[in-house]
């Protein structure tokens, strides 16, 4: 039996998909939760082997964040990462976070089923491309989004530079390249543009 925790901040979804992952003779829900905070915490009390979480939770969690965390405490449970957003820097975070797989909510219930079976059996699945509601920060580098993401949160270039541990030209001369790369003038111009169109969402570190 695949013992699941669902965080899902939705309440229908998260009915839902535990209606539909329960109805499966091998899969069983034994962890509901809103908040990916409390995810690692209460994994400790509780035999299992998936967790299955959104990007964003209840109380502005990160579903990335916890499941690092739930890696760092228990890396035996694989971890299977959903969000509807489009924003282009998820996968590489989850990534980054050692996630196992990472499905949009567009998935059938059917295919998230089979997703989640292979996941449990040690079977990886990313997307093979990117969403496109902003495909002009395709064109961007890692450190030029981590940029971008900064100046979206109306960071100064002073800060960025501190956040990031590069100097202040080395800044400026990224951001020089970016607009060159996407054809806008300002900076703040791509950052509306990269918020305003789903391709970046609000940073979350909880």
């Amino acid at each position: 039996m695949i013992k699941i925790a669902i965080v899902e901040d939705q309440t229908m979804l998260r009915e839902s998909l535990a209606s539909a992952i329960n109805s499966e003779e091998d899969m069983e829900v034994v962890l509901s939760l809103a908040d990916a905070s409390e995810l690692a915490g209460l994994a400790a009390t509780r035999e299992l082997d998936l967790a299955l979480l959104d990007v964003c939770t209840a109380n502005n969690s990160s579903g990335i964040v916890a499941a690092r965390k739930l890696k760092e405490a228990q890396p035996h449970i694989k971890t299977v990462i959903m969000t509807g957003m489009s924003d282009i820097t998820f996968v590489r975070k989850a990534r980054e976070a050692r996630v196992d797989s990472f499905v949009y909510k567009n998935v059938s219930t059917s295919e998230l089923i089979v997703i989640l079976r292979s996941t449990a059996g040690g079977y990886s699945t990313f997307p093979s491309s990117r969403p496109s509601s902003a495909p002009e920060l395709e064109l961007l580098s890692d450190i030029e989004l981590d940029i971008l993401y900064l100046v979206c949160e109306t960071k100064s270039r002073k800060e960025i530079a501190q956040e990031l541990y590069l100097s202040e030209s080395v800044v400026k001369r990224h951001i020089t390249e970016m607009l060159a790369k996407t054809g806008y003038d300002s900076i703040m111009k791509l950052a509306v543009h990269a918020v305003t169109s789903g391709g970046i969402t609000a940073r979350l570190e909880r």
